[in-house]
């Protein structure tokens, strides 16, 4: 289940160039470091999917020529879901990949938003100007890098908190 929970929300962080390769380097650092003390093997996995993560992003730079898509946002969220499934580091899993579960997160509420205003006042109501979040924030005019950007600071935060978090509690 976690897998397929993991894979929707890297998939969904996937749409401004840079913010899922970006996102799931910085969460495969924190796993990697998070599952270092249980499993070695497991810890240079991380660290290689973070690695080719990052040779993807120096590739392509900002006005991207070569898309990931579904095929590689959802292979990016299954991989950390597979770490944190052989270690059971769901807790480090869960704060490294912060920016996929807000993304996520943002689809979800819209939706239930849009439903239940529908149902109350006859007509559908958006909390969002457009799901997931990286899209509300280009339609309220923040430039793409800079959404790129703050989602790097925010994850590296979130990774060092995940590695944080693992090491403590292996």
């Amino acid at each position: 289940m976690e897998n397929a929970a993991s894979s929707t929300c890297t998939n969904r962080t996937y749409g401004l160039d840079g913010l899922a390769g970006g996102a799931a380097a910085l969460a495969f650092i924190g796993m990697s470091i998070a599952v270092l003390p249980i499993c070695s093997e497991l810890a240079i996995f991380g660290a290689s999917m973070a690695g080719a993560c990052v040779g993807f992003l120096l590739h392509n730079r900002y006005r991207a020529s070569v898309f990931m898509g579904d095929t590689g946002s959802l292979a990016l969220g299954g991989a950390l879901a597979a770490m944190a499934a052989c270690t059971g580091m769901f807790f480090p899993l869960f704060i490294s990949s912060g920016i996929f579960v807000m993304e996520a997160s943002s689809v979800i509420i819209q939706v239930l938003y849009f439903k239940t205003t529908r149902r109350l006042w006859g007509f559908g109501r958006r909390m969002f100007r457009m799901a997931p979040l990286h899209h509300h924030f280009e339609l309220c005019g923040i430039k793409e890098p800079i959404i790129v950007a703050g989602a790097y600071v925010i994850s590296s935060i979130l990774a060092l908190l995940a590695a944080y978090v693992g090491l403590i509690s292996a």
